[in-house]
């Protein structure tokens, strides 16, 4: 059908030539590149997204002269709940309660980095120390990391709970 068979005049006779088969792999090389463009941009869509959190030599304590009034502590605690004070413990603070919802814990970030501004000239100079209990989720620790990031907090330290801290977790 796609050849042109003529009759040949001479009497002798000619044996067939048989062609073997012949595959045609374009269809496969198709199918390769489409398989490595698809793993391709699945891994790239499948970056690990990596927080960046700088942790101190544990031997060398931390000295930094921070005002009171510029400290807030965040305690994470269990049910998606945030206890937080102003300054010191010692001084009795008021402790409040409040969520990881948008306009929960960020708006008390943003009002601290406001008051911090409006004393000290600086909203640089807040400084926030969270500290997760045993009862907080990992997902609770990302979502505070997330709003110190969008609320562009400079300074903040990770501690742990003392004694006076779940003293006040077992009130709440």
């Amino acid at each position: 059908m796609a050849e042109i068979v003529t009759k040949r005049t001479s009497e002798k006779k000619h044996r067939l030539n048989r062609k073997s088969t012949r595959v045609d792999l374009t269809p496969m090389v198709d199918l390769g590149f489409l398989l490595i463009t698809f793993f391709v941009f699945t891994t790239a869509l499948t970056t690990p997204m990596a927080m960046n959190i700088v942790v101190p030599y544990d031997k060398i304590p931390i000295t930094d002269d921070v005002c009171e009034s510029c400290v807030l502590t965040v305690l994470l605690h269990n049910n998606n709940r945030i206890v937080y004070y102003e300054g010191d413990l010692k001084n009795d603070p008021p402790v409040k309660e409040t969520g990881y919802a948008a306009g929960e814990i960020r708006n008390v970030l943003m009002q601290k980095m406001n008051s911090v501004k409006k004393i000290r000239g600086d909203a640089d100079q807040f400084v926030l120390i969270i500290k997760p209990s045993a009862a907080s989720h990992f997902k609770n620790f990302v979502d505070i990391t997330d709003e110190v990031t969008i609320c562009q907090v400079k300074r903040y330290y990770i501690d742990e709970l003392n004694e006076a801290d779940e003293r006040i977790l077992l009130k709440k």
